[in-house]
């Protein structure tokens, strides 16, 4: 078959800035040797998506060809600034019409392009992907080469970076509890969507009647999706451990063996991901909002779990001397840092509107207090295992929430605690409440501390967007005190 020769005067121009990597020195030796097997592998693929957790935690991306792909290894590949100037209803919520869009960021006007740089390390072909397509993980830089400062991916780095000054390198484990539910005939309406409204959420069935704790035959009923699922997640590397039945109908829990902080990050944006793209091409809708507006439904929480290896040594630095300790004077610490910083970091972990009815009173097994506890799971940490396997199990997030910023405050919570900085918080309450949690994140400094100040101002203006849209439809008082709202459920269920 002949077809017709299209000649292309910039084969590699057209995409991203050239020269963009190498001009700016943004590889180590691993990402270098990485980027050369990772061309030798693109005529395996026929698509490559290039992806990077927006500021909400959801993966944003682009399909490039494999030609293209390895321009951007080298250019690096423009994106639009929309993805930071959206809210989750895609409300704006930064004006980036203004000379001064107000966050600290001057390409942010006129929503101009930033660029994404691939980390080569990261390339994965997708199991059962038609045609084949990979996955890889980019890092955000604006257009002079400097890492884009509302970038979340370079947040979590620096937090490790500190405990490495230290010679400590933290150690996360996920444990995620979600919804796996059967769509219905028909197709989705777009009417009410738009620029800060939401369209109405998928039409589903519960996978099964709930509330029987980990019973097997209910387990069962979702083995047609978790069985795939299994062997897709396993196929990719990630270290899935356990899958189990919670309370609520279809409401599953997958844990993960323990990983660093920035591989649990990529890993947890990762799994959402690929188990809602895997759920729909099959029927389902997979959604880890944490409380859908669905008759019956129980809250879903992200409990995080992590320890802190001493690098010179290879030991636990959790690890009591004593088995009459539950934790060593570093832990001890580490869970006072958590604690103190609780309030003012509270809205990463815990970023919705609807996160929030899992911290009021009534929901079973939620955290009630701001304490620690052994084997306790009403308290926001729990002491888990002892002697090498000691750590803490922090059980404030939901499952929506941005990994790389949720571990990043609590890890970064935690050095504080390490280096004896713990602040007064302000409160001795779990928020109870976007707003409450957004009054706090403001009103401290550790924000401003952990995230940069440009971030820490775009994140408030993209919850300030939220609390408002959602105070307006639910017309005052505190809706949160009733059901879930329509407006909850068309906000998250969806796109989270």
């Amino acid at each position: 078959m002949l077809s017709r020769r299209w000649p292309r005067p910039y084969p590699d121009g057209s995409v991203g800035l050239p020269g963009f990597v190498a001009r700016h020195g943004l590889w180590d030796d691993e990402q270098t040797a990485a980027a050369a097997r990772v061309e030798a592998a693109l005529d395996e693929v026929r698509q490559v998506r290039l992806v990077f957790a927006d500021p909400h935690g959801l993966a944003r991306g682009k399909a490039l060809t494999p030609a293209a792909f390895r321009a951007a290894l080298r250019n690096g590949m423009d994106f639009s600034a929309g993805p930071f100037v959206l809210d989750t209803g895609h409300a704006v919520a930064v004006d980036f019409l203004a000379e001064d869009p107000g966050v600290g960021v001057g390409e942010l006007a006129g929503a101009g392009d930033f660029v994404v740089v691939p980390d080569p390390r990261t390339f994965q072909v997708l199991p059962g992907v038609e045609p084949a397509t990979a996955w890889v993980l980019g890092d955000e830089y604006l257009r002079d080469g400097s890492p884009h400062p509302l970038g979340s991916r370079a947040v979590l780095r620096r937090v490790t970076e500190l405990f490495a000054t230290r010679e400590l390198a933290p150690v996360i484990g996920l444990e995620v509890e979600w919804y796996l539910t059967r769509r219905l005939p028909g197709q989705p309406s777009a009417a009410g969507n738009g620029f800060g409204g939401q369209a109405q959420a998928p039409a589903v069935a519960p996978l099964d009647s709930g509330y029987q704790f980990n019973l097997d035959s209910h387990l069962d009923l979702a083995a047609e999706i978790t069985g795939p699922l299994a062997e897709a997640l396993e196929a990719l590397g990630l270290p899935l451990r356990s899958i189990e039945h919670e309370s609520g109908p279809g409401q599953l829990e997958f844990t993960f063996d323990p990983l660093s902080a920035v591989d649990a990050a990529d890993a947890m944006l990762l799994f959402r991901t690929l188990t809602k793209q895997l759920c729909a091409r099959r029927g389902f809708h997979a959604s880890f909002m944490a409380l859908p507006g669905l008759p019956g439904f129980d809250p879903s929480g992200w409990h995080l779990h992590q320890s802190v290896v001493d690098t010179t040594t290879g030991r636990n630095a959790f690890a009591a001397d004593s088995e009459a300790e539950p934790l060593s004077p570093a832990a001890k610490g580490y869970v006072d840092g958590l604690l103190a910083l609780t309030r003012q970091l509270c809205l990463l972990s815990v970023p919705t509107v609807n996160g929030y009815r899992r911290l009021r009173p009534g929901p079973a097994l939620s955290p009630s207090r701001l304490d620690w506890r052994v084997e306790d799971r009403t308290a926001l940490a729990r002491i888990v295992g002892g002697g090498e396997a000691a750590h803490v199990e922090n059980r404030i997030g939901e499952p929506a929430a941005n990994p790389y910023l949720a571990i990043g405050a609590q890890l970064f919570a935690g050095l504080n605690g390490l280096a004896g900085t713990l602040p007064d918080d302000g409160g001795s309450a779990l928020p109870t409440s976007l707003r409450d949690a957004l009054e706090s994140f403001r009103g401290g400094p550790a924000a401003a501390d952990l995230l940069g100040a440009p971030l820490a101002t775009l994140l408030g203006k993209l919850k300030e967007s939220e609390v408002v849209r959602f105070e307006t439809a639910t017309g005052g008082g505190d809706p949160l005190d009733g059901e879930v709202t329509e407006w909850e459920h068309r906000e998250y269920f969806d796109v989270y």
